[in-house]
């Protein structure tokens, strides 16, 4: 049984497309087509549906992954035992991340990250919309929304740690609220995705609906306004710490923390076997933002 070919039916597994899975190989289309046509012939089975927008596995298809996964690791654990290859991660890695933190903290990484692997090519996707790994073709996704797909696996790689928070001018002019209802008082900068905040108090969790005229899509933006003094707003600390560190910002209702689970992801498809490409990126974010994190330190 041929290696490549396994290697080849394990990432048509992930992204579900022959053209991105032979790209990722150095493979043309024609050519991967024409390896799980031959790995199937060796098999006797049918291993993919076919389709002009995607692949999938068959039931045959879904029964021998694991296998193949399991072939593949052996062989890899048998060459490293010898020194036969490296696993130096190659090719392209397609990454999908919030539009903020994509451009604050992933961007800034790269340089170092690049120079390690020379040999692997970085595509990112920056939107704050949640995106399908599957059928984008995606390799890893950095979120910092709570994993609903059961078929994706999730890593931590550091806190999402939000306050509340207003500028020095804005208090000054309209008060500073003292209890998490105050906030109904006051004019709230929404973040879309955001309806609820609930904070712990002495009582038990308090939950507001704050309202306000100014709404965005982006963290940047919302805290951009709340900078300007259009009003009080919740953020995330990596979006703000230059601005709280400067005093454009202050925290405020210190004494009502903010229950909340979030944090920064890494996430992509659920394989036993995962990567070098994406294992490299998982490990070296988590090196780079250290524990806790610098915009937490």
């Amino acid at each position: 049984m041929n290696i490549e070919h396994l290697k080849l039916f394990i990432r048509l597994a992930i992204t579900h497309n022959i053209s991105l899975a032979g790209q990722e190989l150095g493979l043309s289309p024609a050519v991967a087509s024409m390896h799980i046509n031959k790995l199937e012939e060796t098999l006797g089975v049918r291993l993919v549906h076919r389709t002009t927008r995607k692949v999938s596995l068959t039931e045959e298809g879904e029964t021998f992954l694991p296998h193949a996964e399991e072939i593949l690791s052996s062989v890899e654990t048998a060459r490293a035992s010898v020194g036969i290859g490296n696993n130096a991660p190659t090719g392209t890695l397609r990454v999908s991340a919030p539009s903020s933190f994509g451009r604050l903290y992933l961007i800034p990484a790269l340089k170092e990250f690049t120079s390690r692997y020379p040999g692997l090519n970085v595509d990112f996707r920056l939107s704050d919309s949640i995106v399908d790994l599957v059928e984008g073709g995606f390799d890893v996704a950095i979120r910092n929304a709570e994993l609903k797909d059961s078929t994706l696996v999730a890593r931590k790689l550091a806190p999402d740690n939000r306050i509340i928070c207003a500028s020095p001018n804005y208090l000054i002019e309209y008060g500073t609220p003292t209890t998490p209802e105050d906030l109904r008082d006051h004019q709230f900068i929404n973040l879309s995705m955001i309806q609820d905040i609930t904070f712990n108090s002495p009582n038990g969790p308090i939950t507001v609906k704050p309202k306000g005229s100014i709404k965005a899509d982006n963290g940047e933006a919302v805290r951009d306004a709340c900078v300007h003094g259009l009003g009080i707003t919740i953020t995330s600390t990596w979006c703000s710490y230059e601005q709280l560190k400067r005093k454009e910002l202050v925290p405020i209702l210190t004494d009502f923390p903010l229950i909340s689970d979030s944090a920064i992801w890494a996430v992509y498809p659920s394989s036993r076997l995962l990567a070098p490409k994406v294992r490299a990126f998982i490990d070296y974010l988590s090196e780079y933002y250290g524990s806790p994190p610098y915009w937490d330190k």
